[in-house]
């Protein structure tokens, strides 16, 4: 699947975008519902999809704000607690 992130930050939209499974996705989509608050600042939305490009297109680079998010400790936990559900299924 598609997985998109925008995180709105106070230097402005940040967006990430990947490839990931269609579990791994719809996991951290809806472990971050209680963080998506478009328009808010320190908002975080995932959305997943499954077709070509469906996350959309590339925003253009503005100087540094165009950077990739890096995955923060909230990401890095959910994926590890992941992995440990998939290695025990």
């Amino acid at each position: 699947m598609c997985q998109k992130e925008v995180m709105e930050q106070s230097a402005g939209i940040m967006y990430r975008k990947s490839c990931a499974s269609s579990a791994a996705c719809l996991i951290a989509s809806a472990g971050y519902q209680s963080f998506c608050s478009p328009g808010k600042l320190n908002s975080v939305c995932i959305s997943c999809c499954n077709t070509p490009l469906c996350n959309g297109p590339r925003p253009k680079k503005r100087g540094s704000s165009a950077s990739a998010l890096r995955p923060g400790l909230p990401t890095t936990i959910l994926l590890l607690k992941l992995a440990l559900f998939l290695a025990h299924c």
